[in-house]
């Protein structure tokens, strides 16, 4: 159960990685094509807020990523149940303010892999 906590800790940095990506360096060039029920201009005018949001993606793929590299069991834990609530809270604040689509994308992984990790901690003890 453990291992496939972490195999999901993985893939949810590294589509934090790819939205920190696309927030920061992809927003003009494929905001558009991605987001295709918002105006074109609006994503010229938004660059400088998207990289914003570009950097607390990433600053969640780095707590993630930072979580699969601990050895101590209990920090581990820690560090990657903390990081998921905070992708967690995200999903939940885009649910309600962009797309309910957008916010169930990091909601629903992020629960699942701390559900996992809960369960293989008792497991463990």
């Amino acid at each position: 159960m453990k291992k496939a906590a972490l195999i999901l800790i993985a893939l949810i940095a590294l589509l934090h990685a790819y939205i920190a990506w696309f927030e920061i360096f992809a927003w003009t060039s494929r905001g558009s094509v991605v987001f295709d029920t918002f105006p074109p201009e609006l994503f010229a005018q938004t660059v400088q807020m998207a990289a914003n949001q570009g950097i607390y993606n990433a600053f969640l793929a780095a707590g993630l990523i930072w979580s699969l590299l601990i050895k101590d069991p209990k920090w581990q834990f820690n560090v990657a149940a903390c990081f998921l609530i905070f992708v967690g809270a995200a999903g939940i604040m885009a649910a309600v303010t962009v797309a309910l689509k957008s916010g169930l994308f990091q909601l629903v992984p992020a629960a699942i892999a701390l559900t996992l990790l809960v369960l293989s901690r008792r497991k463990a003890a």
